[in-house]
Formats: C-alpha cells, sequence, structure tokens
C-alpha cells in the first residue's frame, strides 16, 4: 500500500515569507536590489513563484517595483515612518483600550512577552515583539480594525529593523511592553492605551529625531 504523499506548501507562499524574513531581519537591507534569477537560485524555485511572492510584498509595502531599477526592499525614511507611525498612533491605542474594556484574553501577549525576554537572537526577538502588540487589537472586537492595523504591520517591522540596525532598544522596550500588559491586565484600558502610545511615539521619535511635525498625544495636545 502506497503512502499518501505530503501536501507541498505553495512555492510562492515559501518564497514570500523567505523574502520578508530577511528583509525584517536586516539580511535583506533597504535600497537593495533583489533579483529575480539569483532568489530562484537561492530558493531552488523556478522565476515564477519569485515574480508572484515580490509582487505582493510589493502590496504590502515591502518592497518597491520599477521599470528602470528593477524590485528593491523600500528605502526607509523619516517620512515614511510617519506615514506608518501615524497610522499606528491612531488606531492601534484605541484597539487595546477595547480589547481591555471588553475583558478579552490577553494569554497570547502574556506568551509572546515571555518569548521575547527569552529570545537568543534579533530575528526571533523582532517576531514576538510583532505577535505581542498584534495580541494587543486583534481581540478588540471589531475585526476590520484588526485587519487595518494589520495592514502596516510589516512596514513598521520594517522601520523597526532599520531603527534597531542604527541604535538597538530593546531593554527599554521590553520593560514598557511589560507596564503596557500590566496595565491592560489590572483592567486599566485607559493607562494601558496611554501607555501604548507613549512607547509606540517615543520610538520614532528616537530613531527618527527630524521627523517633521510633532507627535500629539491621547488628549490631542503635543
Amino acid at each position: 500500500m502506497t503512502s499518501v504523499p505530503t501536501p507541498i506548501p505553495s512555492r510562492t507562499q515559501y518564497v514570500l515569507e523567505g523574502i520578508k524574513h530577511r528583509i525584517l531581519t536586516g539580511q535583506l537591507t533597504p535600497g537593495q536590489a533583489l533579483v529575480e534569477t539569483e532568489l530562484a537560485a537561492q530558493f531552488g524555485v523556478s522565476k515564477t513563484p519569485v515574480r508572484e511572492a515580490l509582487k505582493t510584498l510589493a502590496g504590502t509595502g515591502l518592497v518597491v517595483m520599477n521599470q528602470y531599477k528593477g524590485v528593491t526592499v523600500r528605502m526607509v525614511d523619516a517620512d515614511m515612518a510617519r506615514e506608518v507611525y501615524d497610522v499606528r498612533l491612531l488606531l492601534e491605542p484605541e484597539a487595546l483600550r477595547r480589547t481591555v474594556r471588553r475583558g478579552a484574553s490577553l494569554d497570547t501577549a502574556r506568551e509572546a512577552l515571555t518569548r521575547a525576554d527569552g529570545a537568543t537572537d534579533t530575528a526571533e526577538r523582532s517576531l514576538a515583539n510583532r505577535e505581542f502588540h498584534r495580541a494587543l487589537y486583534v481581540p478588540c472586537g471589531n475585526p476590520l480594525l484588526g485587519r487595518m492595523l494589520d495592514e502596516v504591520r510589516d512596514q513598521a517591522a520594517l522601520v523597526s529593523a532599520v531603527a534597531w540596525a542604527a541604535d538597538p532598544s530593546w531593554e527599554r522596550e521590553a520593560s514598557e511592553h511589560r507596564e503596557i500588559l500590566r496595565l491592560a491586565l489590572a483592567g486599566d484600558a485607559d493607562g494601558a492605551a496611554r501607555a501604548l502610545h507613549a512607547h509606540i511615539a517615543s520610538f520614532v521619535e528616537r530613531a527618527f529625531p527630524d521627523v517633521p511635525g510633532e507627535v500629539q498625544g491621547e488628549d490631542g495636545q503635543a
């Protein structure tokens, strides 16, 4: 009797996740060219899944496709950081506020924080930190709000990767994460939202001090 072969994962998805991982962990740097033939050889696939993966990554804002320059990893500058983090500042604290007010479980956030504290490399810590933030907003009770934040998640991670490469600030952010979770677990929805807002705002201010304009507080004041 012959065994049923294990389904082969989508080659496009395999390449997509591989390229994304390299970008978000700094193995592929902003502005670096992404050559289809080279990537196909590295991943052991034809150019077709590579091409499809790059198109998807362009749609999420991680790569840029140019008729003359080809495909490159998206450059990160102050304007790009401001756009991405403005969205997070507007939406993420409110999503967390709703998560806490509806008494949603924060077990996933707690587990992600534990993984981040025990991480042994940058990639593992980055992934855990991303999961921590997502675990705070996904249970907010509004799936559309969660999807909107998911839309900027990869771009925010790209900004973080560039900032951490220049100035690692893991310990400070880990401490802020613990305080956010403490307030959320205590049922302090407004306090947790304020702490999250301050956490996001301070990161982009440290990483991109020359960003034009002022980051406003939760009450609308600078």
